[in-house]
């Protein structure tokens, strides 16, 4: 599997602590079947993105997990006015790797007026949008079909692995379920945080949306559609 969406770099922002907890999470990722973490560090007005310093810290991260997981890096990020008109000067600021996907967080409290035409300068630009934990926003929570239209537009969607399990509580798991039974979900992705409350884990979510919309859509979500992501190209499932 590949997971798209952690906050595995120590010490940057809300995720992990220490080399230590990140080695910790490197190895439960590696027990739960995932080969390859991108590193989203936040970017908005609590944590500041280095995008230089971050790339830095992939050395250490490999060795942190005794080379058996690749890396990327991307941002976690938040969509603001001022975020937004970096990454439309700099396209490749805040994209995973070198690719043209940039994760998306929308405010919790409020959905921007502007978030329609704020969209299509982004992919004007050659961004491919990944809105993030949908499930877990309180405005989207009270519209889903809002997700649903932006999906429309030509954004992609992820929602969180333990949201899919029931962490989150059940207003965010029958959100992830409306999801992906309307095919609405591209990705699968832990959005790690730590070892104990938010694991470096997507097996259990896997196996969830094997049930739910079948094993190969499973199979897509959680390995084929974010290996495409992290090698910049096509996803070998988006449904129309």
């Amino acid at each position: 599997m590949v997971d798209i969406h952690t906050h595995i770099l120590p010490g940057v922002d809300d995720g992990s602590k220490s080399w230590e907890m990140t080695a910790e999470m490197c190895r439960m990722a590696v027990q739960d079947g995932i080969t390859h973490m991108v590193a989203t560090p936040h970017s908005n007005d609590a944590y500041e993105y280095n995008r230089d310093r971050f790339t830095d810290m992939l050395g250490q991260l490999h060795d942190s997990a005794d080379g058996r997981l690749a890396f990327s890096l991307g941002c976690d990020f938040h969509f603001s006015r001022e975020n937004i008109n970096d990454a439309l000067e700099h396209p490749r600021r805040y994209t995973i790797g070198d690719t043209h996907y940039l994760l998306i967080e929308f405010h919790d409290r409020g959905i921007p007026a502007t978030v329609t035409d704020d969209i299509l300068s982004l992919l004007s630009c050659g961004m491919v949008p990944i809105i993030t934990h949908p499930e877990r926003n309180q405005p989207l929570l009270k519209k889903p079909e809002m997700v649903l239209d932006l999906v429309q537009q030509g954004c992609l969607v992820q929602v969180t692995a333990n949201a899919v399990t029931g962490s989150w509580g059940m207003k965010s798991q029958r959100m992830a379920e409306w999801l992906l039974k309307r095919r609405a979900v591209h990705v699968i992705a832990s959005d790690a945080h730590d070892p104990l409350h938010r694991r470096p884990i997507m097996s259990e979510a896997r196996a969830v949306a094997a049930r739910s919309v079948g094993e190969d859509v499973a199979e897509a979500l959680a390995t084929l559609n974010p290996q495409a992501i992290v090698d910049g190209n096509p996803l070998p499932y988006r449904p129309s």
